[in-house]
């Protein structure tokens, strides 16, 4: 069989692409990695400058990435935001089943009110960017599955602690103190937050 002159060239550069090849394969091993460092950097720069702000450059900078990398993983923004929720949304999710890990046969209205004010005080910050992302989906429809998804893994954890209809009740009444509290301009009193949801275990009594 002849050998082109493309074929020849192809085959000068064997060595090449052999370390290319490598190299690729390197960089692919860390991808999941560099995914969620880059997502973890989208929600810094929605945390620090607001959602308007969120550029491929700017999640780039935060991250201390090259610009194609931001593009290469994230074609759109609507894709990096996407994944700047789930990431989000993984880490509410991972706490709250941290938190449930801690839960016996005490006082879990107390517990669920410990939980509120924990999100509303020392990691209040972390709450109103979670909200904005979350809040998103209401003007980018391709992220409103990624938020049902959320609420849906919320529902599911509370109702391991009840029944079905009041886990999704807890999480609704849960949401909605976080969502009151972080445009508040005070922490709600821990009473005000216990009356809440001792009037939704109640009715479900």
């Amino acid at each position: 069989m002849s050998i082109t002159p493309s074929a020849a060239r192809e085959d000068s550069t064997g060595s090449g692409r052999t370390a290319a090849a490598g190299a690729a394969g390197k960089a692919q091993g860390k991808g999941p990695a560099r995914r969620e460092r880059i997502a973890r950097a989208a929600i810094d720069v929605v945390a620090e400058r607001g959602l308007d702000k969120l550029t491929h450059r700017a999640v780039a900078a935060q991250a201390g990435v090259p610009l194609g990398s931001t593009t290469y993983y994230f074609r759109t923004l609507d894709d990096l935001l996407a994944m700047a929720l789930r990431q989000a949304a993984a880490d509410d999710v991972a706490h709250i089943r941290r938190w449930a890990t801690t839960l016996g046969d005490g006082d879990f209205v107390g517990a669920l009110a410990d939980l509120v004010l924990h999100y509303l005080g020392p990691a209040r910050s972390q709450t109103a960017v979670q909200h904005e992302l979350y809040l998103a989906a209401l003007h980018r429809p391709a992220l409103r599955h990624v938020s049902q998804e959320w609420d849906a893994e919320l529902a599911e954890l509370f109702t391991a602690h009840t029944d079905a209809i009041t886990g999704r009740a807890l999480s609704a009444a849960f949401c909605g103190l976080l969502l009151q509290g972080v445009v508040r301009e005070s922490v709600p009193a821990r009473e005000e937050v216990e009356q809440v949801f001792r009037r939704v275990l109640g009715a479900a009594a």
